[in-house]
């Protein structure tokens, strides 16, 4: 049993370094080609294209590919941003894409309003949820919803929210021992973390326009365990989330 739980472990670890370092690479080439754009290295046509909004899509849809739980997010994503990205890479195309422009847009929110709210076997999934799995994998886009966790040896795992946040429940589950990280990123989003007051939470989300506020009340008769702590590894852009224990 110890041996499974270790290899989870690091099975957990290898897919949040693997998502982190595909979110930084993007956010590196990212600032790159703005660095070269500026210094005029990069000829218009090509700014045209990897400088807009399509190529943003396209982006997020990789970020979210690397999510268990946002790999149809990211497949629609992606197929957005390709489809409206086509007139700036063939601009002899004659076609009038910005007339696709809001059906595309309504249709792609369309299945992925159908896909959250319906499992597999077709039927409704509750807003509502509650899991005994020891980690967390949340995605949130364009809405949220609830989880409830009620693992006894909570392992970490990666909360993601655009335009939109989940409410997530924590009070009923106990931490696993040793350092556990929760992977954040909120984008015109955020996400309400519920936790036990005995938790010792440590908070490490870069701001962008945003914030990550950590709201637990001050009870000195609270004593936390410091052989088990939970750390929020992260960046908020022009979104954020709140840490309580009430």
């Amino acid at each position: 049993m110890r041996y499974y739980s270790l290899k989870k472990t690091k099975k957990m670890e290898r897919s949040r370094f693997h998502r982190s370092a595909v979110v930084g690479l993007i956010f590196i080439f990212a600032g790159l080609f703005l660095i070269a754009g500026n210094m005029n290295f990069i000829h218009y046509p090509l700014r045209h294209i990897l400088f807009s909004w399509p190529m943003l899509l396209v982006a997020l849809g990789v970020i979210f590919l690397t999510s268990r739980e946002g790999s149809l997010t990211g497949w629609i994503l992606l197929i957005i941003g390709g489809f409206f990205l086509v007139p700036r890479i063939f601009p002899g195309i004659h076609f009038e894409f910005h007339l696709f422009f809001w059906p595309v847009l309504l249709i792609g929110l369309g299945l992925v309003m159908i896909f959250r709210f319906t499992g597999h076997n077709g039927k409704m999934i509750h807003r509502t949820e509650v899991k005994d799995e020891d980690s967390l994998d949340d995605v949130a886009i364009f809405g949220g919803g609830k989880k409830i966790f009620t693992s006894q040896n909570f392992q970490g795992g990666k909360i993601t929210a655009i335009f939109g946040g989940s409410e997530i429940d924590m009070r009923q589950a106990k931490m696993a021992k040793g350092k556990v990280y929760i992977d954040y990123f909120a984008m015109f989003g955020g996400t309400k973390l519920f936790v036990p007051g005995d938790w010792d939470v440590k908070v490490e989300v870069s701001s962008i326009f945003g914030g990550f506020s950590d709201k637990r009340a001050a009870d000195p008769r609270i004593v936390r365990d410091p052989s088990k702590q939970l750390i929020i590894k992260g960046v908020a852009i022009f979104g954020g989330g709140d840490l309580v224990d009430f």
